[in-house]
């Protein structure tokens, strides 16, 4: 994928996302929602940044697995049931995500919901991708 990460002047300088993302590619990868399940389909981690890494690990093993890398991220939505949770752990979830992801941010936003489909899981990550 060729991706031209665009953030106007116009518009508050983002971090740890893109304001808008052009893909030009091939193949478009519509990615599930990954909360933080095990291969035993049970929710691991009792923290947000510990459920934030292993959700966002699933989202980009199914990525690697349909052929893409996270420079091909688009777009990626988290929802979260306490946003202010998430704010407070901002700084430490930008860390997980550079670490696994890298800087190639796609186009996000972050949703609060009252709850997600596992009781257990504070935050879940779907998204979609170009590929070449």
């Amino acid at each position: 994928m060729t991706a031209e990460r665009l953030n106007p002047p116009e518009l508050s300088p983002p971090t740890g996302f893109s304001h808008a993302v052009v893909a030009t590619g091939t193949r478009v990868v519509f990615l599930a929602g990954q909360t933080a399940l095990d291969t035993d389909g049970r929710i691991t981690g009792d923290t947000l940044p510990a459920q934030f890494e292993a959700a966002l690990t699933n989202l980009l093993t199914a990525l690697r697995a349909a052929g893409g890398t996270p420079a091909d991220l688009a777009r990626v939505t988290v929802y979260a049931t306490d946003v202010a949770a998430y704010r407070t752990h901002a700084a430490r979830l930008g860390r997980t995500w550079r670490e696994l992801a890298g800087r190639d941010y796609p186009a996000m936003a972050v949703v609060e919901v009252v709850r997600l489909w596992d009781e257990q899981a504070l935050v879940e990550l779907d998204g979609f991708a170009v590929l070449p």
